[in-house]
């Protein structure tokens, strides 16, 4: 079936809203959190405990955005599938990626004592804090399935259209981890031990909760689970094929990432110091941008699950529309009070001096990373996810380039290559999306 201009199926700014508001809201929970650890922490008489929570913490981040692919993947094929009305495939889609979030896991329960010391040793920690970095850890660890659960379990109802349940699991488990946090490390005397703790036992609360919600959805659904799907290896090949794409484009960014702030470090202390405090204002900006890029995979999927090319068209104005007016306020917020904010951050004098000559930047950059953000919502609903791979890897080869011809520039020359990533996988995506527009994403192709 196609659709043309039924007036049901076009997307209004109110249904982008509904489905933005919640992320947009989860991700600003999500700093709190790493406040609360470090004042929890902070407070114990020897530095080398805040030292091992925070370099643990930067590890795990890491670690799990690695595997962020079983939350885009699960959502860009479960909205097709919920757009083609095919309830026993979206039962489906939630139980395979459930089993491959309990195989990588164990996985990385099973052999991810290497992957920390590797991890410690690029990190560079001191003698003192690797030994309690290591034990923090080696918890954390624990808590590997389920992380990886409720990646699948938000995808899965985010490609339902129900990004509500994202915002009730991030508050749950940010509210229990507070809780354990203050338990442990203030009420029994636990030291970064007991900050990894709490935050295992948050990570399998969530997982309760959201396997409590997953319960409820599917007595809501018509259609039976296909066992032979859930147990032939030949039914993943879709999964499969999209996530191991989203592996490899994810470790490219998280390369271009490393590599950025290993060049500042390089330049010394206060200038890494005033990078990590601009990458601040990227990460504010992402929390508003991510939330229209997930409601556009979410109704993106569906439409071209339908073959509703009306709707698909009007979703992708609507969406860009509103991801523009968001990159447009928060440039203009950054032009008018970045020194302001940068004083928000820092009480360091240099630092504050030496951000503040880098602050051009910021006000550029909400500007030309706005694409890149919401065409990923595009192609993760349309399982395009090759083309994503293409656009990092087609992007570093600029970066690494531009960088190594830019170093006389020093500091300058670092964000200019940055920037030109930024822009050419911007360019990248928007490039793919024209020319599929026209042949691969309209009625008559």
């Amino acid at each position: 079936m196609t659709a043309t201009h039924a007036p049901h199926s076009t997307p209004t700014r109110r249904r982008i809203w509904t489905l933005a508001w919640p992320i947009i809201l989860s991700n600003i929970t999500v700093p709190l959190l790493g406040l609360v650890d470090t004042a929890v922490v902070g407070h114990l008489p020897d530095s080398r405990y805040l030292a091992a929570v925070t370099l643990g913490a930067t590890l795990f981040s890491f670690l799990y955005w690695g595997f962020g692919f079983l939350r885009m993947g699960t959502t860009g094929l479960t909205a097709q599938a919920a757009g083609r009305d095919e309830a026993s495939a979206v039962k489906n889609l939630l139980g395979q990626a459930l089993i491959m979030a309990a195989v990588i896991g164990a996985l990385l329960i099973i052999f991810g004592s290497p992957l920390i010391t590797l991890g410690l040793g690029l990190l560079d920690a001191s003698a003192t804090a690797t030994p309690l970095a290591r034990a923090y850890a080696e918890i954390r660890l624990l808590s590997a399935p389920a992380v990886l659960a409720n990646y699948a379990i938000l995808g899965w109802f985010l490609g339902q259209q129900n990004s509500r349940v994202t915002l009730w699991i991030l508050l749950l488990t940010n509210s229990v981890n507070i809780v354990f946090d203050l338990w442990f490390v203030v009420g029994l005397g636990m030291s970064s031990n007991g900050v990894a703790w709490a935050s295992v036992l948050a990570d399998y609360s969530a997982f309760a909760f959201g396997g409590y919600l997953v319960l409820r959805q599917l007595g809501r659904l018509p259609g039976q689970f296909l066992r032979q799907q859930l147990l032939a290896l030949a039914a993943y090949k879709a999964l499969f094929s999209v996530n191991a794409n989203l592996f490899v484009r994810t470790l490219g960014l998280l390369f271009a990432m490393a590599f950025f702030t290993a060049q500042g470090a390089r330049q010394g202390d206060t200038v890494l110091a005033a990078n990590a405090v601009l990458l601040q204002f990227i990460m504010l900006t992402s929390y508003a941008l991510d939330g229209f890029a997930h409601a556009a995979e979410s109704l993106i999927g569906r439409a071209f699950g339908r073959r509703d090319w009306a709707d698909f068209a009007h979703t992708v104005g609507a969406t860009a529309r509103l991801s523009l007016y968001t990159a447009l306020a928060a440039a203009l917020c950054f032009a008018l009070g970045g020194n302001a904010l940068i004083a928000l951050l820092t009480d360091l004098p240099e630092v504050r001096d030496t951000a503040a000559v880098y602050m051009p930047w910021m006000v550029v950059m909400p500007l030309i990373a706005v694409w890149s953000y919401f065409f990923d919502g595009v192609f993760i609903g349309t399982t395009a996810v090759k083309e994503m791979r293409n656009s990092i890897f087609i992007s570093l080869a600029v970066y690494l380039p531009a960088w190594w011809l830019t170093r006389p520039l020093g500091n300058h020359g670092l964000w200019l290559a940055f920037m030109l990533f930024t822009l050419v996988r911007s360019a990248v995506l928007i490039g793919y999306y024209q020319r599929y527009r026209k042949t691969r994403w309209c009625e008559h192709p």
